[in-house]
């Protein structure tokens, strides 16, 4: 408690105390009240497509990670191509050439417009789930990669003295080692795809950004609605490192 008691942390308190106090008196708020069920269902579908798009993105990331480690050669130089060409390419760019690319394609074909799928692949939210999940995938791949190649090969081969199959070794032993190892990266990673998800809005799907950007329209009001969304996206970023710190600290470690 007394760390928190120098004064230069006492200082940025009251700098902070100050400024949160300016923006609350001396802006104007009175249209929030008027958007309050926008900006909850921007959250919603912001937290619905980070939820799916990293979940989506590591299941996709392990076996790009081991495969490279464990090849054989052929899959494992796929599998570093196409993380080179995530990593080496603007999200953005990934972003419309699968929706602006690929999805314009669709419509030309009758079977596809025929089918139960199309429902959905004429909304523009799949297009930006799967570009969010390509990504987050190719980032993770390489450090997966990096976690696999990590694991102490002592573990490994008491595994195998013990006549675990190469299976179980995986199961039991390797990936949870190399979950564990990566956990920290993937933090960042997670926060960082929320800081990506805006980008949906480009391809008309209404997120927090979409909406922050409908109220400016609006209301012509600037700075308040930005003011808002920085603050809204503090918050979850400060949730979403609490609950990897949790993770983090209740899993125990003892490297090799």
């Amino acid at each position: 408690m007394k760390n928190w008691l120098k004064l230069h942390r006492i200082i940025l308190l009251i700098i902070a105390a100050g400024l949160v106090t300016a923006i609350v008196t001396l802006m104007r708020w009175d249209w929030l009240p008027n958007y309050y069920g926008d900006l909850l269902s921007g959250v919603w579908i912001t937290l619905v497509i980070l939820f799916f798009t990293c979940i989506l993105g590591i299941t996709l990331a392990i076996p790009l990670g081991l495969f490279q480690v464990t090849g054989p050669k052929p899959l494992a130089a796929a599998c570093k191509l196409f993380c080179t060409l995530i990593r080496g390419t603007p999200l953005l760019l990934q972003l419309w050439l699968i929706y602006y690319g690929v999805g314009s394609l669709f419509p030309q074909i009758p079977w596809i417009r025929e089918s139960l799928l199309w429902p959905y692949l004429r909304e523009a939210w799949p297009y930006g789930v799967l570009a969010l999940t390509m990504s987050f995938a190719g980032y993770e791949g390489e450090v997966m990669r990096g976690a696999f190649a990590g694991v102490p090969s002592g573990e490994l081969e008491a595994a195998r003295a013990y006549g675990m199959s190469r299976w179980t070794t995986l199961r039991r032993i390797w990936l949870p080692r190399a979950l564990h190892r990566a956990l920290p990266t993937l933090a960042g990673e997670v926060v960082l795809q929320l800081k990506s998800t805006p980008l949906v809005a480009t391809i008309t799907v209404v997120d927090l950004y979409a909406v922050i950007s409908k109220i400016r329209q609006e209301t012509y009001i600037v700075y308040e609605p930005m003011l808002l969304l920085a603050l809204i996206y503090l918050c979850l970023t400060g949730i979403l490192v609490v609950t990897f710190r949790y993770f983090e600290n209740m899993i125990p470690t003892r490297e090799a």
